[in-house]
């Protein structure tokens, strides 16, 4: 884990901590269900980078179905902090807070009320109108998928590397 802290890119990320985590978690590494892994090999490596590969043009929509949970699921793990299958409001707020942190105009408070008017409109999505006893208790990975429909994250989450006729057409 030691290895992540020379990358300078990383350096200035506000969620820097739960990037690194996410390659030491073993549900991304799918070697099982919990914990974290002491070290990756370069195989874990590219398994972790796998998730953050672009489309390719020839999938079906079946592909691009598995493709879309898959990076989903690893978004979803980054979030479920304490490995129970739920987002809660308190990882959330986490987040959220981490995200805004680099913020020094907005306070903790802020950030807290951002997370917390997120959280209600997820159980408005995943559970529709409540009761006025009923909880919320958190978002599982079904409700995750309810909330990410319609937004493009096959695109979006990837990160694209030169391939050699690009640099030939550098020449």
């Amino acid at each position: 884990k030691e290895n992540f802290d020379s990358i300078p890119d990383l350096e200035f990320n506000p969620i820097r901590g739960k990037i690194v985590h996410a390659f030491f978690d073993k549900r991304n590494l799918r070697q099982a269900s919990d914990g974290l892994a002491d070290e990756i090999n370069f195989e874990d490596f590219l398994t972790i980078m796998s998730y953050f590969r672009p489309i390719e043009m020839n999938m079906d929509e079946e592909q691009l179905d598995r493709f879309r949970k898959e990076k989903l699921k690893f978004l979803f793990h980054m979030y479920d902090s304490d490995h129970d299958g739920k987002i809660t409001l308190q990882e959330y707020r986490n987040v959220v807070e981490e995200l805004l942190s680099g913020n020094p105009h907005l306070e903790k408070e802020s950030a807290r009320s951002i997370a917390d008017g997120a959280m209600m409109e997820a159980a408005s999505i995943c559970v529709g109108q409540m009761g006025p006893d009923q909880v919320y208790e958190g978002i599982t990975f079904e409700d995750f998928l309810k909330m990410w429909q319609g937004i493009d994250i096959e695109t979006k989450m990837h990160v694209r590397f030169l391939n050699m006729e690009t640099i030939a057409h550098c020449y």
